[in-house]
């Protein structure tokens, strides 16, 4: 699947910085969770989209357009 740049920037309420910001954290996790995979530690959530990509971060972008993540958009900026 492709993701369109505008689709993501619906979801996050056409804010670029709130769309960076939740997808560098998201990948991060994404990260985390194959890297301890083999641990056993489970303390991130793996990827929730099924993807042709294996990178972190187009991960992070495809679950963001499909709406799977639940996160918070401060309406005043300060969080």
């Amino acid at each position: 699947m492709k993701t369109k740049i505008d689709d993501l920037l619906r979801v996050m309420n056409n804010s670029r910085f709130g769309l960076t910001i939740a997808a560098a954290k998201r990948a991060r996790q994404i990260n985390n969770y194959f890297r301890h995979l083999g641990d056993g530690l489970g303390r991130e959530a793996g990827p929730q989209v099924t993807s042709a990509s294996n990178k972190a971060l187009t991960l992070a972008l495809e679950e963001i357009a499909q709406e799977k993540l639940d996160f918070e958009i401060p309406e005043d900026g300060t969080k």
